[in-house]
C-alpha cells in the first residue's frame, strides 16, 4: 500500500515519526514546508497525511468533507472514533485533530483510491509558489519570510459518480480574503475521469502573520523553495 511506509501501527492505535511526515511531505506530496523537516523546532505531520491515511483505510465516499482541527506532533499515538457519519483522529486524551464527513455511496477500490490520493496530495502540495504567490501579489500582502505558517483548514470532494479509474485533478479558480494579518484562501479544482468531469472538489487555507507585500523578499521566499527542494535525498 501506498502509505505503508508512512505510518506506525500499534495494537493500541497509529502515530506518524518525523522521518515518516518529512518523507510523505517531500516525496509523494511534494510539500517543502519547513515545518515538516525532520529537524523543524515546531514540527507538525501534514494534513494531508492524516487525509490520505483515513481515505486509504476507510473507503471513498460520494461526498466527503475534511476539517483540520489541531497539528499532530511526531509520534504521538492516535486512534478512529466514528461518531454518528463523522470519523475523528484523536490522541489519547480524546484531543480532535482531524474529522472527516462522509455521505453516499463508498468506494473502497485502492487501485482507484491510492492513485486519487497521490493526484490530490501533489496538488495540495504545490500551493506555494504556483497559486499562493500571485494571489498574495494581487493582494498586496504575503507571508512572513521569517515565520511562514500555512494552516489546512478543510477540505471536501463531491462525485457526480464514484470513479472507476484514474481520476485527474486540476485547479479551476482561487481565491484570497484578507482580513487583517489573517488570510482565507480558497482553492477549487476539477475532478475529471477519461476526460470527463465527474467531481469537484475544494480547499480551505489559512496564512498567518501577513505583511505587505514585497517582491524582493517574496522572490527570497522563492529561490529558498527551491533550493531545499533540490536538495531533497532519498531518506528525506
Amino acid at each position: 500500500m501506498l502509505l505503508d511506509d508512512f505510518v506506525t501501527r500499534s495494537a493500541n492505535g497509529f502515530s506518524f515519526s518525523r522521518l515518516q511526515s518529512c518523507s510523505f511531505a517531500k516525496h509523494v506530496a511534494t510539500d517543502f514546508n519547513p515545518i515538516h523537516d525532520v529537524d523543524a523546532k515546531r514540527f507538525c505531520v501534514p494534513g494531508d497525511l492524516l487525509f490520505a491515511y483515513l481515505l486509504s483505510h476507510y473507503g471513498l465516499t460520494k461526498h466527503l468533507s475534511c476539517t483540520f482541527a489541531g497539528m499532530v506532533s511526531a509520534d504521538v499515538l492516535l486512534h478512529c472514533e466514528q461518531v454518528s457519519n463523522e470519523l475523528r483522529i484523536c490522541d489519547e486524551q480524546g484531543k480532535v485533530y482531524l474529522a472527516l464527513q462522509q455521505q453516499g455511496e463508498a468506494s473502497h477500490d485502492l487501485s482507484v483510491i491510492e492513485p486519487l490520493i497521490r493526484d490530490y496530495v501533489q496538488f495540495s502540495g504545490q500551493n506555494f509558489p504556483h497559486i499562493l504567490q500571485p494571489l498574495m501579489q494581487q493582494h498586496n500582502v504575503m507571508i512572513h519570510p521569517g515565520r511562514p505558517l500555512v494552516i489546512y483548514e478543510s477540505m471536501a470532494l463531491s462525485f457526480e459518480q464514484l470513479p472507476t479509474a484514474k481520476v485527474d485533478l486540476s485547479l479551476a479558480d482561487s481565491s484570497l480574503q484578507v482580513v487583517g494579518k489573517r488570510g482565507n484562501v480558497l482553492l477549487e479544482f476539477v475532478l475529471t475521469q477519461a476526460g470527463r468531469q465527474i467531481g469537484r472538489g475544494e480547499k480551505r487555507m489559512i496564512l498567518s502573520n501577513l505583511q505587505p507585500y514585497e517582491e524582493a523578499q517574496m522572490q527570497l521566499m522563492i529561490a529558498e523553495y527551491n533550493r531545499r527542494k533540490s536538495l531533497v535525498n532519498p531518506q528525506c
